[in-house]
């Protein structure tokens, strides 16, 4: 086992804090999402001030920022970066009061340190001093991922992927996520979320299923994955317009046994229900 505090030492052992973000009560706001997206709510939710001293940062200089890992469970934390402390002045309370700096130190391992803690902590004390946090808690060096961590697979109904969390999945092979969308057939739809544009496609071949069809959007080389409507796009306002704006999600999905025109009439559905071959990016 690899404790916590001899991986990650600090110059100030007494004047710095660990911050346990644990999942908000609504499953869009969870701590580690706002990392993953580089949400200002990360920032946020770690300078929060209330009036409760214990889960303040006061008598800190530095802050370590953790999130509870949901995949893995309420023990797992995920690192989320080590910060400069600044109290705003004049005092405030129940809205940001901290300013925080990023800090270079450790920097490698943000969305990648993953620790196990001994017990699930309340949500009352999830501020610990650096100092005693390993008789507390005992935390722990889990894993290491070469990557940003994306976790498993968790249900069709719930993709939602920004396109470089594609790219990572079908570059990393992720194992829950292939096997997911290798063995579907399924409807989609791809959002442009600088002005909410649709694209309702479909994987109805039998090879590979939904999986084999976004491998071809997450390709850096041809982002447009054949598709005659993208390269207008891609020609127009660029590769990173794509990288930095698609989004992906499954409208449907269908056993690989599943007639293709059984799919492609689906498509046609949703294609006619969310108007996108007049306000979105369907072409025909």
């Amino acid at each position: 086992m690899i404790k916590l505090t001899d991986f990650i030492k600090v110059s100030d052992d007494n004047r710095t804090k660990i911050k346990f973000n644990m999942n908000a009560s609504d499953i869009n706001k969870r701590a580690w999402d706002f990392l993953l997206e580089d949400n200002e709510e990360w920032i946020k939710m770690n300078a929060w001030k209330t009036k409760q001293p214990n889960n303040n940062l006061n008598h800190a200089d530095y802050l370590i920022a953790f999130e509870q890992y949901y995949p893995y469970g309420p023990q797992y934390f995920i690192f989320g970066g080590i910060y400069k402390i600044e109290t705003k002045q004049p005092e405030v309370f129940n809205k940001v009061g901290y300013n925080l700096t990023l800090l270079d130190d450790y920097s490698a391992y943000i969305k990648r340190l993953i620790i196990k803690i001994e017990k699930p902590i309340g949500r009352d004390v999830y501020n610990r001093k650096y100092n005693s946090i390993q008789d507390q808690l005992n935390p722990e060096v889990y894993e290491i991922a070469p990557n940003v961590k994306l976790g498993h697979f968790n249900g069709y109904q719930n993709v939602c992927l920004k396109h470089k969390d594609l790219q990572q999945i079908i570059q990393h092979n992720e194992p829950s996520w292939k096997e997911a969308l290798s063995y579907v057939k399924g409807v989609y739809v791809i959002t442009d979320l600088s002005n909410g544009q649709l694209y309702i496609g479909s994987a109805s071949g039998n090879t590979d299923g939904i999986w084999q069809r976004w491998s071809n959007y997450a390709n850096l080389v041809n982002l447009t994955g054949g598709n005659k409507e993208f390269l207008s796009i891609l020609e127009e306002k660029g590769a990173e317009h794509i990288t930095s704006h698609f989004q992906y999600s499954i409208l449907e999905i269908f056993d690989t046994k599943s007639k293709v025109d059984t799919i492609l009439e689906r498509e046609n559905y949703w294609k006619k229900v969310l108007d996108s071959k007049i306000h979105g990016m369907n072409h025909n």
